[in-house]
């Protein structure tokens, strides 16, 4: 693979060991928002100028929002530079994913990616970039890497200078999302000929900082609040999901809770973890693949292996586009490509290999997370055999209005089923995310369950 100019940095990245667990120095601290964005990626843009250097991304007007809150698309005039298929993907292997490459592979007829030029378009409010400062420089890793010391005065971006590749994982466990917010959205898991069926969620996600009759005792090891309400099919409609996340996960593990509407029951539900199956997932994703990856990450070695430049899913507003109906997105095998945008931008290389002993589906799991975003855009999961099972792929696009990197929806391609799950699609639903949501712990709580399944 074609490394970038910093693929070993002042800190020998991929040599440390999770024994190193201090802050980093001052004078590095001091490059954010200098020589290195304010999340920590390159400043500068690349040799040959096909990366351009980062100059604050996507103004906060970047285009015309509709009355229910869908984002217009600020480069929908451009078309693209090249299309990659089947056919000419040899010439462009050195900046594809194995995950990628394996997609041409088991459908050469229909799978491409759009090429696009490459637009830097990710930004943080200026609040949120001085609390990544103070991340940097307090901020270390519990003992074992598993959790996090001296993070609750910042909050976002535990570690936006890796030195390993636990850190890398926790900038995208603790990535800014806006704040409180509610999204109304479908997932839905075709069948290798294309039908399917859509299920419909309504989301809630909470964080300590907007929860003002949070005990401070609670606070101060929490990281965020999520319930998540299923509204059709009727089969499924009123079931209720609630999750508290810690920042600490092995000193106090993820709590779950499950209300089920036809039994008008609520039940703790520690299957909510790890490989245990994901909501309404027909089997094709597991929990902790939501949101390509979520909470404790003690079950794997973690190595930083680098970075390097990519073509990833990028600025996908076509996508979301209000204009665009799930039909014509769902497609068999894979969503359609034809809408997909795709750019070449510098990622994270961060590979997690299953403990001995330790149990999971995927033996071997390797993330690209984007440099400007600390988002895993692009996900490789291996099975015990060490064959690539599974590819998924976070659509990214950026929430300018908020200036919150964000994506599109996320999908995950099954290789040996010939099928795939697509989550958090929300064209044709009637409001897009909404944010400044007020909510209080006592939303969150397993009493509350049974008022929110209500039908």
């Amino acid at each position: 693979m074609k490394r970038t100019s910093t693929l070993i940095t002042a800190f020998g990245l991929s040599l440390f060991s999770l024994s190193v667990l201090a802050a980093v120095p001052a004078e590095e601290v001091a490059k954010l928002g200098v020589s290195l964005t304010p999340l920590g990626g390159e400043m500068a843009g690349n040799v040959d100028g096909s990366i351009p250097a980062w100059t604050g991304g996507l103004p906060v007007d970047a285009a015309p929002v509709t009355a229910n809150g869908f984002l217009g698309d600020p480069y929908a005039g451009e078309k693209a530079l090249f299309t990659i298929t089947a056919q000419n993907v040899e010439q462009y292997r050195d900046k594809l994913s194995p995950g990628m490459l394996a997609m041409f592979k088991r459908y050469p007829e229909t799978f491409s990616m759009p090429v696009f030029v490459t637009h830097r378009s990710a930004s943080i409010p200026k609040d949120i970039a001085e609390k990544v400062k103070i991340s940097a420089a307090k901020t270390s890793l519990i003992e074992g890497g598993n959790g996090l010391k001296n993070f609750t005065e910042s909050r976002y971006y535990a570690f936006p200078i890796p030195q390993n590749g636990l850190e890398a994982v926790w900038n995208h466990i603790t990535r800014y999302r806006g704040g409180n917010l509610k999204r109304l959205y479908v997932q839905a898991a075709p069948q290798a000929n294309g039908v399917y069926s859509l299920v419909n969620f309504e989301d809630e996600v909470a964080f300590p900082d907007f929860m003002p009759d949070l005990a401070p005792q609670k606070a101060a090891n929490a990281l965020l609040f999520f319930k998540q309400r299923v509204t059709a099919p009727s089969r499924l409609a009123g079931n209720v999901l609630l999750v508290h996340d810690s920042l600490d996960q092995i000193a106090d593990p993820r709590m779950a809770w499950m209300y089920n509407a036809g039994q008008r029951r609520v039940r703790r539900a520690p299957q909510v973890a790890y490989d245990g199956p994901g909501t309404a997932a027909d089997g094709l994703r597991t929990s902790d693949n939501f949101d390509m990856y979520n909470g404790a990450p003690d079950r794997y070695d973690w190595k930083l292996k680098g970075k390097r430049e990519m073509y990833i899913p990028y600025n996908n507003f076509r996508l979301l586009s209000p204009s665009v109906k799930y039909a014509d997105l769902l497609k068999p095998g894979h969503t359609n490509q034809e809408l997909s945008r795709y750019e070449l931008h510098r990622v994270w290389e961060v590979e997690a290999t299953l403990k001995a002993g330790q149990r999971n589906i995927y033996a071997k799991r390797t993330f690209f997370i984007d440099e400007d975003t600390w988002t895993i855009v692009l996900s490789d999961l291996y099975d015990g055999r060490g064959q690539l099972w599974r590819v998924g792929e976070a659509k990214a696009m950026p929430y300018y209005q908020r200036q919150i990197p964000a994506f599109a929806f996320e999908a995950l391609y099954d290789l040996t089923a010939g099928r795939y799950i697509a989550t958090g699609l929300s064209n044709e639903e009637k409001q897009f995310v909404q944010f400044d949501i007020k909510a209080t712990a006592a939303d969150f709580t397993p009493a509350a369950l049974r008022n929110a399944g209500v039908r």
